[in-house]
């Protein structure tokens, strides 16, 4: 009983910390935690868990537990508001510089101010381009990977 506990706990983790859009990926990560689970096992500990599917902001559609999904549709339209604005991403040290086009530098920020990276100390946005400070020690490679988790195809 202990090991179901343990692997509930597991993929309600993996679950909110990634976007995973099937059960292959999630058995996958499973089994990167140590977990020997079958599909039907799985299938179940999702049914007991009431996971369900949303669209992911995309094409596609990722899990997510009941009443989640007013928040994935939130995080779905600031991933839709971040990629409709931004133009490119550049950083030197602690700092970070998400260009956007004319007019978009606000929506940009505002997405990332939404997507509560805990590597971000603050953001200030202009026309046409934003900045991101980033906490001590922390680099542009950081705040790209926690930005990945939200918007998986992002490019650097």
């Amino acid at each position: 009983m202990k090991e179901r506990q343990s692997r509930l706990k597991a993929i309600k983790n993996l679950i909110k910390n990634n976007t995973i859009e099937s059960q292959d990926d999630l058995l996958a990560l499973l089994q990167k935690e140590g977990f020997e689970v079958t599909q039907a096992t799985l299938s179940r500990d999702l049914k007991l868990l009431k996971v369900g599917k949303v669209p992911d902001g995309k094409s596609g559609y990722m899990y997510a537990f009941p009443g989640e999904e007013e928040s994935s549709e939130s995080e779905s339209i600031y991933v839709h508001d971040f990629l409709r604005g931004y133009v490119s991403i550049d950083w030197s040290g602690n700092m970070v510089v998400i260009k956007t086009f004319s007019g978009h530098a606000n929506s940009v920020c505002n997405a990332v101010d939404n997507f509560n990276l805990d590597e971000v100390l603050g953001t200030v946005a202009g026309d046409n381009c934003m900045f991101a400070c980033l906490k001590e020690g922390l680099t542009g490679e950081d705040f790209m990977q926690a930005l990945k988790k939200h918007i998986p195809g992002l490019e650097d």
